[in-house]
C-alpha cells in the first residue's frame, strides 16, 4: 500500500503544483510557454504511468470495506453518465478546452450548450465520477489511493481552470461562466440555464456506446470485472 501512496502522492502534488499560478508563471517567465508545457506533459505523463504501473503490480489484500457484488452497481450506474459527459464534452465549443480563445467570439454565453449547460467541466467530471464510482465498488486501500488520486486532481482542476481562464480570457469568461457552473445542473438549478434535451441526444447515444464497448472489453484488458 505504501508503494502506491507514494506513486499517488507524486502524481497529484506534481500535477497540482505546476498548475498553481506562482509555479505556473515563474516557469513560464523562465523557459517560455511552449517549454513549459512541454515540461507540464511529460512531469504529468511519467507520473501517471509510474501510478498506473505500481497499482497493477501491488497486491491488494488490505480492504476499508469487503467486497459486494451489489456495491458494482455503483460503477455500473454512474460510468454511463460519465462517459456521455466525457464524449459530450468533445462535442461543443468549450472555453475550458486547453489553448482555446474568445477573440472571434461575440456573445461567449451562446456556447453552452449540450452538456456543458450541465457543467463547464464535462471531462473534469466526469473523471470525478469515475473515480468515486470505481472506489466504492472496489473497497481496498490501493484502490481508494488510486481512484482518490484522480478525482482529488479533476475536483481541483476545476478551480484552477476557472482561475487561470477568469484571468486570460476576461469579459468573454464573465460572460460563459454567468450562465455555467463547475458544479454539475448548479446554473440550472438558480435559472442561469436549462437543459435542452434534444441537445443531449447524440452525445447519450455516443456515451452508452462507449459504455458498452468498455464493458465489453474491460475485465480482457484490466482483468477485473468492474466497471
Amino acid at each position: 500500500m505504501a508503494e502506491v501512496l507514494v506513486a499517488a502522492l507524486v502524481w497529484v502534488v506534481s500535477h497540482l503544483a505546476l498548475a498553481t499560478d506562482p509555479i505556473r508563471k515563474n516557469l513560464v517567465a523562465a523557459v517560455g510557454s511552449g517549454p513549459f508545457l512541454g515540461l507540464y506533459s511529460l512531469v504529468a505523463t511519467a507520473s501517471l504511468i509510474y501510478l498506473i504501473w505500481v497499482y497493477t503490480d501491488v497486491p491488494r489484500f488490505d480492504y476499508m470495506w469487503l467486497p459486494n457484488p451489489d456495491l458494482y452497481w455503483v460503477s455500473k450506474v454512474t460510468m454511463p453518465v460519465a462517459l456521455i459527459l466525457l464524449v459530450g464534452g468533445f462535442m461543443v465549443k468549450n472555453p475550458t478546452n486547453v489553448g482555446m480563445s474568445l477573440d472571434d467570439v461575440e456573445d461567449a454565453s451562446q456556447l453552452a450548450t449540450g452538456v456543458t449547460r450541465i457543467t463547464r467541466h464535462p471531462f473534469q467530471w466526469a473523471v470525478v465520477i469515475w473515480g468515486i464510482g470505481h472506489v466504492v465498488a472496489n473497497g481496498d486501500w490501493v484502490s481508494i489511493i488510486f481512484f482518490t488520486s484522480f478525482v482529488v486532481i479533476s475536483g481541483a482542476g476545476t478551480f484552477l481552470m476557472d482561475r487561470k481562464k477568469a484571468l486570460s480570457l476576461g469579459a468573454g469568461w464573465t460572460q460563459y461562466s454567468r450562465v455555467t457552473s463547475n458544479v454539475p445542473f448548479a446554473a440550472i438549478a438558480r435559472g442561469d440555464n436549462r437543459l435542452v434535451w434534444g441537445e443531449l441526444g447524440l452525445p447519450a447515444l455516443a456515451g452508452l456506446v462507449a459504455y458498452g464497448v468498455l464493458y465489453y472489453f474491460h475485465e480482457a484488458i484490466t482483468g477485473s470485472i468492474i466497471i
